[in-house]
């Protein structure tokens, strides 16, 4: 079963408050948006494996640690998971960026793909999908199938807020991509939207609502 991570740092929880309230403006969400996903991006990245090398420092030459495999592309679902993406790749410059959209129908709840652009090597890549809410999960579930298809081994999900069912429906479908997130809510309520939450990520990010 997949792990679950949920990053209770301080700044994180502060602000995530902020981000909740919905006196916050866009601009404000924004900003908070992606401070968190570069906070959280420290947590998720802690794991990735370190190799040995030589280099020399101005005193002597010295054995250091260094990233063994350098090679890491993040993955925002669109709309809403362009928030969180420079969040991250200001944490990992060097990554490569992808990109997955999706809206979700609002009758079925289920997810309706209109674009895909990854990088070619993405399967020799640490893949970190980002989305700011893990609600039904099935977004989540169809942008993880896409980049398993395309080669990719290695998969890290992170959202800012998730409900319980959809972490329930992630780990069922995707047993192997842990899922970090900022705080598990209630439930979601009968229009498929995280309680308390947020309201709509997308909306509030690009002030479109």
């Amino acid at each position: 079963m997949s792990k679950v991570t949920v990053i209770d740092h301080p700044l994180v929880q502060h602000k995530l408050s902020l981000l909740r309230d919905k006196n916050t403006g866009a601009k404000s969400f924004r900003e908070l948006v992606n401070e968190l996903a570069l906070l959280m991006g420290y947590e998720v990245t802690k794991n990735l494996p370190l190799k040995e090398t030589v280099i020399e420092t101005p005193m002597q030459e010295t054995t250091v640690k260094v990233l063994e495999n350098e090679k890491i592309a993040v993955v925002p679902i669109l709309r809403a998971g362009l928030g969180m993406a420079d969040g991250i790749m200001n944490l990992i410059p060097n990554a490569k960026l992808g990109h997955i959209g999706m809206y979700r129908n609002p009758d079925t709840l289920m997810p309706t793909s209109y674009y895909c652009k990854l990088p070619p090597d993405i399967s020799e890549r640490e893949t970190i999908i980002v989305d700011p809410m893990l609600a039904t999960g099935n977004s989540a579930i169809e942008a993880v199938k896409v980049v398993k298809e395309a080669g990719s081994q290695s998969i890290r999900l992170v959202c800012l807020i998730a409900a319980p069912e959809g972490i329930y429906a992630m780990q069922i479908a995707y047993p192997d991509v842990d899922i970090y997130v900022a705080s598990i809510d209630t439930k979601l309520n009968e229009h498929g939207y995280i309680v308390p939450g947020l309201g709509d990520a997308g909306d509030r990010l690009f002030g479109t609502k």
